[in-house]
């Protein structure tokens, strides 16, 4: 079946818009290891919303560069393990990113399941964050298993409800797919669901 020159073009503007979307990621991991808040901002939309914070990158890096934020621990690797992306339009752009993050907090090494649910957007020519919003499944300091009945163990930080795991529960197919199996099913596998 023969291709419009128009098709070939589309097409490959959504592989160049997944190849460039696909950067973001890995380019934010290395700007948070790395600490480099220029590096870490430019990542995001021009005009990016930080709430209370104000609305451009200049907020985002007194956010970033906020005590308890970036400062709130010493070192920390972010190991990116997956990515999906689902194109909008030309312009916008949806997706998950798995993330296996470390932190260096005093005497601890806290470990954290995370998944990112990202907005992209063509900002500026270039596609970019528009928003990430961080939900986990757990952290611990590596030398403990995750454990109900929260599976926030950070010592000494983030016990208020909005740093809890929520992480599986927001899914709605996780209710549904617990609910069809029964509780006998969940409890012979979980203790604390």
């Amino acid at each position: 079946m023969p291709t419009s020159p128009d098709d070939l073009v589309l097409r490959l503007e959504r592989v160049e818009a997944q190849l460039a979307i696909q950067q973001l990621p890995a380019r934010y991991a290395l700007a948070v290891d790395s600490r480099n808040l220029d590096d870490l901002v430019a990542l995001f939309a021009v005009d990016v919303d930080c709430g209370r914070w104000g609305k451009g990158r200049d907020a985002l890096k007194a956010f970033y560069g906020s005590k308890n934020v970036l400062s709130g621990f010493y070192r920390c690797v972010h190991l990116v393990c997956g990515q999906t992306i689902d194109l909008v339009d030309a312009d916008h752009a949806t997706g998950t990113v798995y993330c296996r993050a470390g932190h260096e907090d005093g005497e601890h090494w806290v470990e954290m399941a995370i998944c990112y649910f990202d907005r992209y957007v063509k900002s500026e020519g270039r596609w970019c964050f528009e928003r990430r919003e961080e939900k986990h499944w757990y952290s611990t300091d590596w030398q403990k298993r995750p454990q109900g009945p929260s599976f926030q163990d950070w010592p000494g930080k983030y016990d208020a409800p909005r740093f809890q795991p929520q992480l599986p529960h927001a899914w709605p197919s996780w209710q549904r797919y617990w609910d069809a199996a029964g509780d006998d099913a969940r409890q012979s596998v979980t203790s604390a669901p």
